[in-house]
């Protein structure tokens, strides 16, 4: 069981953590469902860009006595993604295992920024405009699916 994430450093660390898996995932899965690679690959490009904001966010903001603030209460394990993609699953199998990632990371995104939003306010609305684009990605992937 992993430690529970108690800083703002910690959730960032979380943040890009989920980011790069789903990025590895989103590479993988250019290479399953080819004739959708560029829509992975554009995915596995606006991972990176969310960082990038998430980081600005925070560096943005942080400071000695804010870091010490314990904003919040996360157990890491409620996030865990399941990024696997096997040779037995076909197109639609590896689709649905894609919104699986993007439901767990939306959870975490809008988790974060609810235990946030009283102590900070970039963090908290940047963690929103990444959930809200994720959920954007939902919605692609599901027209994939459907197709």
């Amino acid at each position: 069981m992993a430690e529970i994430i108690n800083t703002c450093s910690e959730a960032i660390s979380l943040a890009k953590k989920l980011e790069n898996q789903s990025s590895e995932f989103y590479k993988n899965l250019a290479e399953t469902v080819a004739e959708d690679k560029d829509v992975f690959l554009s995915f596995v490009e606006e991972n990176g860009k969310f960082v990038t904001q998430i980081e600005r966010a925070y560096y943005g903001v942080i400071t000695d006595a804010f870091e010490g603030c314990f904003a919040f209460n996360i157990n890491p394990d409620d996030y865990e993604l399941n990024i696997e993609l096997t040779s037995e699953m076909d197109a639609a199998q590896a689709l649905k295992r894609a919104l699986e990632v993007e439901e767990k990371i939306v959870d975490f995104y809008n988790d974060a920024a609810e235990q946030s939003k009283s102590l900070m306010a970039d963090v908290p609305r940047t963690f929103k405009l990444v959930a809200k684009k994720r959920n954007n990605r939902q919605a692609k992937l599901r027209s994939l699916l459907n197709k």
